[in-house]
């Protein structure tokens, strides 16, 4: 077991050594890496236990432990009750024999994710990795196999950026209902065990809650959080929420100033994705949950949502989103300067289900085809247009968007303008407002000169005109539920 100690006089040396120090100024220094700004499409893991009981969502480890709660009763009719049967008890289930990191990262490429993001530790405190902060790890139990190192060498062989994410804070009450009532959640516990500390759960918009994570607590997720990147250097570390409690803010610079540092070591670029306003402004990379913004940003940003709508991690009864409409999501959300995080969840055995990959399939073609229109792009003066109105916010993708043709999306790169409509038109006909004639004289508008306009993905002539109206544009022979991209050449 590693000393707590010893890794904590690492890191403060570190950062006594570095250029970034563990304040907010100090961090506001650090910029925003380019390739994050040019890959736009990146993909999340939720694997670990919970996905062997597969049932209701990742968070069914707290819930199994909540009286009176399906996963509860679920979890007495099928295991038998919590005293005998507990959540440690999925561990030795969870073989993940069938777990094969190079068919991952292949299924990734051809779905066009330019950087992936594993969990290396969910909220149930089992690290996706060999650690030597505790024993309960995938290294050591389960798989026995260092499955974040594995899939961050797979990765690499691809051209893939490997990141990693951490929702240890979360652990501090995850599983505390277990001691309401005859469990195998009992004391003592100490640290370095599965269920330590379980403590009971807090109010979570409240962030000045008692009682707060313990200095024992606290320092333990900073050396786990070090560890990760020391071991695999992560790219990119995405943190979940609850990190924004005021407990954790002194810790939080501390863990950014070491990773920045660190990345100066290496001659890295990297990043921190946070929600909540966890970080400072400017300090790390905002990011929305299952959300997007509904006008464009000054600032790069991160939408991170998953497959299925119910659940981040495999269940047998997932409800999953059509690739359309992920598709869509992207194309909205890169024209508003921002990224999509898309995650899946693998079953226990290591496998990725069929509507997974056929999902991550359908986008990777329409990326093959128009990837052009996504990658490497930036905003244009104007992001789109349309009737269409996106709901602002986190938790809102679960809202149906009936996109129309005239519902555009614009991106922009070299001499290029990507006019995208999000749905195909019927008759072959297009117009795109805010690229037709203007009158220089009366507004601030698109005054530039169309030297050429082209359809993507498709084997059409485009005929095309111009007026006040707009930019008048006609295709024949396509019919897609995808959206049609146009190559709009300027000078």
């Amino acid at each position: 077991m590693a000393e707590l100690k010893e890794y904590l006089e690492k890191i403060e040396k570190v950062i006594a050594q570095g250029p970034y120090k563990d304040t907010w100024e100090s961090l506001g220094n650090h910029p925003m890496p380019d390739w994050f700004v040019k890959a736009k499409f990146g993909i999340f893991i939720h694997w670990g236990v919970y996905s062997v009981p597969a049932f209701a969502n990742e968070w069914y480890p707290r819930n199994m432990y909540i009286q009176g709660t399906p996963e509860f009763e679920h979890h007495v009719k099928t295991y038998g009750p919590h005293k005998e049967f507990g959540y440690k008890d999925f561990i030795p289930m969870f073989k993940a024999e069938k777990f094969n990191p190079e068919e991952w990262a292949d299924l990734f490429e051809k779905a066009g994710a330019r950087y992936v993001v594993p969990v290396a530790e969910h909220h149930d405190g089992f690290q996706m990795y060999k650690s030597e902060i505790s024993h309960w790890n995938a290294g050591e139990m389960g798989p026995k196999r260092d499955t974040l190192g594995e899939l961050t060498e797979a990765f690499a062989k691809r051209g893939l950026i490997g990141g990693a994410s951490s929702h240890r804070a979360e652990h501090w009450f995850f599983l505390g209902h277990g001691k309401e009532f005859d469990s195998d959640i009992k004391e003592p516990l100490k640290r370095g065990d599965l269920y330590w500390p379980s403590m009971a759960e807090p109010d979570h918009q409240d962030l000045y809650g008692k009682p707060e994570p313990t200095e024992e607590y606290l320092q333990d997720w900073l050396v786990r959080t070090c560890e990760i990147i020391d071991k695999y250097q992560p790219k990119l570390l995405y943190f979940d929420w609850w990190i924004q409690h005021s407990a954790f803010k002194p810790y939080l610079k501390k863990l950014a100033a070491y990773y920045y540092n660190r990345a100066e070591e290496w001659g890295e670029q990297v990043l921190i994705n946070y929600k909540h306003d966890a970080f400072m402004f400017g300090t790390a990379v905002v990011d929305i949950e299952r959300g997007q913004f509904a006008d464009v940003k000054p600032y790069h940003w991160q939408t991170d949502t998953a497959v299925a709508l119910n659940s981040w991690c495999y269940t047998e009864n997932n409800d999953f989103r059509p690739a359309k409409d992920i598709i869509c999501d992207l194309v909205d959300i890169v024209s508003k300067n921002g990224n999509l995080l898309l995650n899946i969840g693998p079953k226990a055995d290591g496998t990725i289900s069929e509507e997974d990959t056929r999902i991550l399939t359908e986008i990777g073609d329409w990326l093959r085809d128009n990837g052009e229109s996504i990658y490497d792009t930036g905003v244009w003066r104007k992001y789109g247009e349309g009737p269409t109105q996106i709901v602002e916010g986190q938790f809102s993708d679960g809202i149906k968007k009936d996109f129309t043709p005239a519902d555009v999306r614009y991106t922009a790169k070299g001499d290029h303008i990507y006019a995208t409509a999000l749905k195909c038109s019927p008759e072959g006909s297009y117009l795109f407002p805010a690229l037709g004639e203007q009158d220089a004289s009366k507004k601030p508008n698109f005054h530039g000169i169309i030297r050429n306009v082209e359809i993507l993905g498709f084997d059409s002539e485009c005929s095309w005109s111009r007026d006040e109206e707009g930019l008048h544009v006609k295709v024949t022979g396509v019919n897609t539920d995808k959206p049609v991209v146009f190559r709009v050449t300027v000078d």
